[in-house]
């Protein structure tokens, strides 16, 4: 695992991830690398002195310096709405990591663990999510991955250039989308939350022991993980991220 400490980063280039989203890449001075899931602190200081630290989760992984974030932003927040809309390519960060140890997925080669995976997602909670599905592709892995991902409309699906490319690598990979607000054309569904009939008909079946990452607001999280259990889940088996910072 590689060992945390506070790194120097430089803003590379960012973009605009969904309205309310922006995806930023970061070089970092002496990164040691990440696992797929892991996550970071970023700390901005103002010219007072004065000083906020809030954790994102870390959407790349691998051994490079280049580590990449995609923030949403918080209009009450101290730290989002400037990392959203006021951050630039040459721009400088104070960033704390590679953090975490629990909620981290390697491929089966390493674990020799070849059960499949189930991740359930909710909007931003995907990010961690889409570190472990791009890592699982780049490693060929043969573990079978399904993503149960909630968003409110199409336009706020993270990542939504790189799904397709995804499914469609030799790691075997299964996309189910709910949308909350507003669904595509066309789309055979109304929209509408992840219920329980939803979730049992979608996700990987208990009677399989798969390995389940759910990431998402708390009140997300904690109702899917009940939702696990009572379907017959082991709950040793699923692990939970809630949404971090602000």
């Amino acid at each position: 695992m590689p060992r945390p400490g506070w790194h120097v980063a430089t803003v590379a280039a960012t973009r605009r991830e969904t309205p309310n989203a922006t995806r930023i890449e970061l070089d970092v001075d002496g990164w040691p690398g990440n696992e797929a899931g892991q996550h970071l602190d970023v700390r901005l200081t103002a010219p007072d002195g004065y000083t906020a630290t809030r954790s994102y989760s870390i959407a790349s992984s691998g051994a490079g310096s280049r580590v990449v974030l995609a923030v949403d932003k918080l209009p009450d927040g101290e730290v989002s709405p400037y990392l959203v809309d006021e951050l630039r390519a040459g721009d400088r960060l104070e960033v704390h990591g590679p953090l975490g140890a629990f909620f981290i997925w390697r491929p089966a080669a390493v674990t020799d663990d070849a059960r499949p995976v189930q991740l359930i997602a909710g909007g931003s909670g995907v990010v961690p999510l889409f570190a472990m599905a791009h890592a699982h592709a780049a490693a060929a892995d043969p573990t079978p991955f399904r993503l149960l991902y909630s968003v409110r409309t199409p336009d706020d699906v993270y990542f939504a250039s790189e799904w397709a490319a995804l499914a469609a690598a030799s790691a075997p990979l299964r996309l189910d989308l709910v949308y909350t607000r507003r669904t595509p054309d066309g789309w055979s569904a109304p929209p509408g939350r992840i219920t329980r009939d939803a979730l049992e008909a979608a996700a990987v079946p208990a009677a399989e022991r798969p390995r389940v990452f759910v990431c998402g607001s708390t009140g997300f999280v904690e109702r899917v993980a009940d939702w696990l259990v009572e379907l017959g889940h082991e709950p040793r088996d699923i692990r939970t991220e809630r949404y971090g910072g602000t």
